[in-house]
C-alpha cells in the first residue's frame, strides 16, 4: 500500500472521528430543549435525532460543495492531503477541549478553522471572499436573525395564547415540540454531516482518487451520516444541560419557538450553500427567547462565556491545525 493510499484513508478515517465528536458535541443542538422542557425522554429525543441527522445529510450538498470547492485551493498528492489531515485533527481536538468544558461552540467552526490554520502553514491558498461570503458574514448575520427572529416569535406565542390555560398549553406545546425538534435534527445533519462530505471529497480529490471537487459519491453520504448519527445517539450531556437549562429557564412554548426559529434559519442556509453553525443559531434563538421575559430572564453570564468560545473557536482551531501540519507532513 503506498504511501499516498494510506493518507486518503487516514484523512477520511480523521473526518469520520471528526463526525462522531460532532454528533455528541452538538446533539444538544437537536434535543436539549425538548429534553429541558420534557418533550421528549432523553434517549427517545436522541434517537429521534440520530435519524434526523441521517436524512439532513442527504439534502446537504450544496454546503458540502462549499467546503469541498470554495474555501481553500489545495495541490493535488501529499501535500494536500497532509493539509486536510492535519486540519481535521486540529478540529477534533478543540472540539474534545470544549466538550470538556461544556463550551457549546460551532463544531463545523472548528473543522474550517483547523483546515484554514494548516492551509496556510502548508504553504497553500485560503480563498479568503470564500471565508468571508460563506462563512464570516453568515456567522455574524445568523445569530442576530436567530436571536431577533426567537424574540419576535415568542411574543407572537404570547399574544396568540394569551387566553390560554398554562397547563393545557404546556401540554400541546410538548407534542409540537416532537415537531420542532425533528425539525433541527434534519437541519444539524443538512449542515453538520455536510461539512464532513465535503472533506471527504476534498480528500479523494487531493489524494486522485475523484477527478472533481464537486462530486459525491453515494458511499460518502452513507458514512458521513452514520458516524454523525452515532455520535450523537451517544448524548453530549455536558452541553445539553448548558444549553437546556444555564441559559434561561425552558419551558414547552420557549422550546417550541427556539427550535422553530433556529430550523427555519438552518434549512434557509443549507439552501444557499452557507456552512453556518448550528450551534451558534439555537443558542442565538433560546437567548432571544428568553429575552422576552425581561433583561434578568437571560443568564447573561452564561451567554458571554458562550459566545467568547464562539469568538476563539476558528483561530484557535487554526492555530492547532497549523500545529499539527507539521508533524503530520514529517510522517508522510
Amino acid at each position: 500500500m503506498d504511501a499516498n493510499l494510506i493518507a486518503v484513508i487516514a484523512a477520511i478515517a480523521a473526518a469520520l472521528l471528526f463526525a462522531y465528536t460532532n454528533g455528541f458535541h452538538d446533539s444538544a443542538n437537536a434535543i436539549a430543549t425538548s429534553i429541558s422542557t420534557r418533550a421528549l425522554k432523553p434517549r427517545t429525543a436522541l434517537a429521534m435525532a440520530a435519524i434526523g441527522n441521517f436524512i439532513g445529510a442527504h439534502l446537504g450538498g450544496a454546503v458540502a460543495s462549499t467546503v469541498a470547492d470554495g474555501l481553500v485551493d489545495l495541490p493535488v498528492g501529499m501535500t494536500g492531503l497532509t493539509i486536510v489531515l492535519a486540519g481535521v485533527i486540529g478540529a477534533i481536538g478543540w472540539n474534545y477541549i470544549a466538550w470538556w468544558f461544556g463550551w457549546p461552540i460551532s463544531a463545523s467552526h472548528s473543522l474550517l478553522g483547523g483546515i484554514a490554520g494548516a492551509t496556510l502553514a502548508g504553504g497553500a491558498t485560503v480563498i479568503w471572499s470564500g471565508l468571508l461570503n460563506k462563512v464570516a458574514l453568515p456567522t455574524v448575520i445568523s445569530p442576530l436573525v436567530g436571536f431577533g427572529l426567537g424574540f419576535l416569535v415568542m411574543i407572537a406565542v404570547y399574544w396568540i395564547f394569551r387566553k390560554g390555560r398554562p397547563d393545557k398549553l404546556n401540554r400541546g406545546f410538548r407534542h409540537a415540540q416532537t415537531v420542532s425538534a425533528a425539525a433541527m435534527a434534519i437541519g444539524h445533519g443538512m449542515q453538520d454531516a455536510a461539512k464532513t462530505m465535503g472533506i471527504i471529497v476534498l480528500a479523494l480529490y487531493v489524494g486522485g482518487y475523484q477527478d472533481t471537487s464537486t462530486e459525491i459519491q453515494e458511499w460518502v453520504y452513507i458514512v458521513a451520516a452514520l458516524a454523525l448519527a452515532l455520535g450523537t445517539y451517544q448524548g453530549g450531556w455536558r452541553i445539553i444541560k448548558t444549553l437546556g437549562r444555564k441559559i434561561i429557564d425552558l419551558h414547552p412554548p420557549q422550546g417550541f419557538a427556539a427550535e422553530t426559529v433556529a430550523s427555519s434559519v438552518l434549512f434557509v442556509n443549507t439552501m444557499i450553500g452557507a456552512p453556518i453553525s448550528t450551534t451558534h443559531i439555537i443558542t442565538s434563538s433560546i437567548m432571544g427567547v428568553g429575552s422576552t421575559g425581561g433583561k434578568r430572564a437571560v443568564r447573561w453570564g452564561v451567554a458571554r462565556t458562550i459566545v467568547m468560545a464562539w469568538v476563539l473557536t476558528f483561530p484557535v482551531a487554526a492555530v492547532v491545525g497549523a500545529l499539527v501540519y507539521f508533524p503530520i507532513s514529517w510522517i508522510f
